[in-house]
């Protein structure tokens, strides 16, 4: 599939992977491509966002996304301020539209939102004049780590296009696998769901994928197995009887890995819980798992990202165009 190259990225915002052109995601990988090389280098540091100011706000603990997102813009030249909601006003009482129109009248340049309710980056981007990056919002997206899956897969694959990829786990709860299901299927990869009956959302196969509740079918030929995390902080009830049951209907061990091809890739948006959704062996196969080169590619995705949205905004301070 030969895309069209873009000159720019064309939109202010990125809130979620559904409804991007394949040339826009392109555009971001191939920029984040560039930043790889960047970061490993030993001058990291680039001055593309000099002058700039970035807000993380996250209302949902995170290690890896928020490390990365601060990170991408301290080697773009950002300055960078880690908001720290449990000692913010948030925790008196204020709303979320609030703590936008605060941060607004601060003149950030880019907001970077984690939050534990669907939609929310979507509201904070209807009343800021900066750009909002969502960096997961509920059970809804996170597309900065569905494009670091597609940048690991494309630089070990060389294309994303007829890869088969068998997502498996608490799909129900998941938003890095709607992001991952929406991208894949928009670059044109075969996309396998599986999960026990409970943790597969109703009508899933709307979205083009192939559903599974047999984890040795659903890995049958596979390229890249993506495990995903069980969101036991989202479950309310029994999702599943036990962990070890879990494990050995649906966690990751060499007999499943067998059904996949020979070289098929390992993959985990993490945390992962060894012993639960994966076993140790399996995860830290140096031959097949490629769970570290994601984590290295988040921050080359972010730099992206961050890059592609500012280019928008303007060097005054009047309002970007949407």
């Amino acid at each position: 599939m030969t895309l069209p190259r873009l000159a720019s990225y064309p939109h202010r915002h990125l809130l979620g992977i559904e409804g991007l052109a394949p040339d826009a995601i392109e555009f971001l990988l191939d920029l984040a491509d560039e930043y790889v090389d960047l970061n490993r280098q030993v001058d990291k540091k680039r001055g593309t966002l000099k002058g700039r100011t970035q807000i993380n706000l996250f209302f949902e603990t995170s290690t890896r996304t928020s490390t990365s997102f601060e990170l991408a813009g301290k080697r773009l030249g950002a300055d960078v301020i880690n908001m720290s909601v449990a000692r913010s006003a948030v925790q008196k009482g204020e709303t979320l539209l609030d703590t936008a129109m605060t941060l607004n009248a601060m003149h950030p340049d880019v907001l970077v939102i984690r939050h534990q309710d669907s939609g929310a980056a979507q509201l904070l981007a209807q009343k800021v004049s900066g750009s909002v990056i969502n960096a997961g919002d509920g059970t809804h997206e996170h597309p900065t780590q569905a494009l670091l899956d597609a940048l690991t897969i494309r630089r070990r694959r060389g294309k994303l296009q007829g890869q088969i990829v068998a997502i498996c786990g608490d799909i129900l709860h998941s938003r890095v696998a709607r992001s991952n299901i929406h991208l894949l299927n928009a670059m044109g990869a075969y996309v396998r769901v599986v999960g026990p009956p409970t943790l597969l959302p109703t009508a899933i196969e709307r979205l083009g994928v192939e559903v599974h509740t047999d984890m040795e079918k659903a890995l049958d030929g596979a390229d890249i197995v993506m495990m995903l995390r069980l969101q036991l902080e989202r479950m309310q009830g029994a999702y599943v009887p036990s962990f070890r049951e879990y494990f050995h209907f649906y966690g990751l061990d060499h007999r499943k890995l067998a059904h996949a091809k020979p070289d098929a890739l390992i993959m985990h948006p993490g945390p992962m819980n060894r012993g639960v959704e994966i076993d140790s062996l399996v995860a830290d196969d140096i031959n097949r798992s490629v769970i570290r080169e994601q984590v290295e590619m988040g921050v080359a995705v972010r730099m992206a990202c961050l890059d592609a949205l500012t280019r928008h905004l303007p060097d005054t301070g009047a309002e970007p165009a949407p």
